[in-house]
């Protein structure tokens, strides 16, 4: 596996004048990219909860491996109260655009962060998504990023009082693959299982083994582009549930990059 975290952590340091580069040359952040981005991250206007967890996020260095620009088309699957919706929406612009999804489960969740979150005349240029999954309905190549940030694991998760849905993985899959542009990247970052971590594992500790979840999405049609080790921890108890007072928020997360063939 190809690693290339070094490159992209700079994006940190608006200071540094380097550029944010990928693993081809057109795929490189500018370093006005860069400090657009930085310049998102750091806007007075983004919730100080929010600003409080970019610690243990590192927004920018994923945003910058997955190699988002700004006035381009993103969708936050799975966006919960918003927690990137905002980045991305002050990092693309007006020019840009952001589709915030969220299933009915994830909107009865997070109902207060995603009130507060749409207040009045906030996020002009991000469009709503309230969906189940297999009701999208995403217009073919129209997207260039799809970011699936610690919810690839919900595909598996099946809770004994059907507060859930159960979804078609691969359909997901191949809807994401039809709707990205050539090129285009499907970002997923994860929880980290244990190697062998079967259907009912998942369902308990909302974690997926990453070799499991790359052959999955290499299956849809998807290539694997790189990895981000800037959110492993090798010290998480992978037994543990990722809402385990012990390691919630601290969990060994993985964050892979694909990219739509073309």
């Amino acid at each position: 596996m190809r690693t290339v975290a070094p490159l992209v952590a700079t994006v940190v340091a608006l200071v540094l004048s380097a550029p944010i580069v990928a693993s081809d040359a057109d795929r490189d952040l500018t370093r006005e990219d860069a400090i657009d981005l930085v310049k998102a991250l750091r806007d007075g206007e983004r919730p100080e909860a929010d600003r409080e967890r970019d610690d243990a996020r590192r927004p920018g260095a994923v945003l910058g491996f997955f190699g988002v620009r700004p006035e381009t088309a993103v969708l936050d699957m799975f966006a919960g109260g918003g927690y990137y919706t905002e980045i991305l929406s002050r990092y693309v612009g007006l020019k840009g655009r952001v589709y915030s999804h969220n299933n009915k489960a994830y909107r009865d969740y997070a109902a207060d962060a995603i009130k507060a979150r749409y207040r009045e005349g906030a996020l002009a240029n991000v469009t709503r998504l309230d969906a189940e999954v297999d009701e999208l309905d995403l217009p073919e190549n129209s997207l260039d990023t799809v970011l699936l940030v610690l919810s690839y694991h919900d595909v598996y998760f099946r809770p004994g009082d059907g507060s859930w849905p159960e979804i078609d993985g691969p359909a997901m899959l191949g809807e994401f693959l039809s709707a990205l542009k050539p090129g285009g990247v499907l970002g997923v970052v994860d929880h980290v299982g244990e190697a062998g971590l079967d259907e009912a594992g998942m369902n308990a500790l909302h974690r997926i083994d990453p070799e499991r979840a790359r052959r999955e999405i290499e299956a849809a049609g998807f290539v694997f582009d790189g990895e981000l080790d800037v959110l492993r921890n090798p010290g998480d108890d992978r037994t543990k549930a990722m809402f385990d007072p012990a390691v919630r928020g601290k969990t060994d997360r993985f964050v892979y990059r694909f990219r739509k063939p073309g």
